[in-house]
């Protein structure tokens, strides 16, 4: 393929170490029979090596001087399908569920700028996945992998790890990319949990209260879900109580099994607690 000019509003750095490329490749380890997504493919660094495997491939890739080349490509083998789109505004269930409704492997090169949102994308329908080899930012990837009561420790951590055991594989240098980024990237493996890691009562409101707990990061957790409006004061106080968890104690403290004991009393005290909340965002 014709070497692009990376587009800055789209995030590109393409990959262009191959030694980097064969270690994710040995990662993914692709086979006849997989199912593999591929989120921007970009100039094909990657597609290539999953293509040679035999395995079914669904790339999806934004850019539209780049998504028809690599349509023509790889048109002589039907194993390998690209669709030109915004991953964002994908039906990923639908589009999947076209060739497997599980098992399916994810390969990405992310743009540092939707991180974060792809990542959200994939927790809406976990079970499709089996392993999701993500790059990303290195501080993103160190927020994802980190343990409570530290600065990186957050929402999206605490989001994938009721889905997902998250370990990092490797770090990659600014030099791997072209254009170079100014930043250190990481390699980090996400493993499908068969079912979530702990039983939150309702993930919806679990997600509420989760955000609610790291709105504002210096308050301490009783103000946080006091000025997030769904309890009672008195409510509030009870549940936290019959918890064990000290209204003083800041969110970023709490660990996964707090969190959810904290949504299931809230759903056993409040009932239409579960009616009341936001969609995952």
């Amino acid at each position: 393929m014709t070497s692009m000019k990376a587009i800055k509003m789209l995030g590109q750095n393409f990959l262009v170490d191959s030694n980097v490329i064969a270690r994710i490749i040995d990662l993914v380890a692709p086979a006849p029979g997989d199912h593999i997504l591929e989120v921007g493919p970009g100039q094909g660094a990657l597609t290539r090596s999953l293509a040679a495997s035999g395995a079914r491939v669904l790339a999806i890739e934004l850019d539209r001087r780049l998504a028809p080349m690599l349509s023509r490509e790889f048109a002589q083998n039907p194993l390998i399908e690209v669709i030109e789109a915004d991953v964002l505004k994908v039906n990923l269930l639908a589009e999947l569920s076209r060739f497997s409704s599980s098992g399916w492997k994810v390969a990405a090169n992310l743009p540092y700028n939707i991180s974060s949102q792809v990542l959200i994308k994939f927790l809406e329908t976990p079970t499709l996945f089996s392993d999701l080899y993500l790059m990303l930012q290195k501080e993103v990837g160190d927020r994802l992998a980190a343990p409570p009561s530290c600065k990186e420790y957050g929402v999206l951590t605490l989001f994938c790890r009721l889905h997902f055991d998250v370990t990092r594989e490797f770090i990659v240098r600014p030099g791997s990319f072209h254009p170079v980024p100014k930043v250190d990237s990481v390699i980090l493996r996400f493993k499908a949990l068969p079912s979530p890691r702990v039983d939150v009562g309702d993930e919806t409101l679990f997600r509420r209260v989760v955000k609610a707990a790291f709105a504002q990061r210096r308050k301490t957790l009783w103000n946080c879900l006091k000025f997030a409006g769904f309890l009672s004061d008195e409510k509030l106080s009870g549940i936290l109580a019959n918890c064990r968890i000290d209204p003083g104690r800041r969110g970023e403290t709490l660990s996964l099994d707090e969190f959810a004991a904290l949504t299931r009393a809230i759903i056993a005290e409040t009932p239409q607690a579960g009616k009341l909340v936001e969609p995952l965002c």
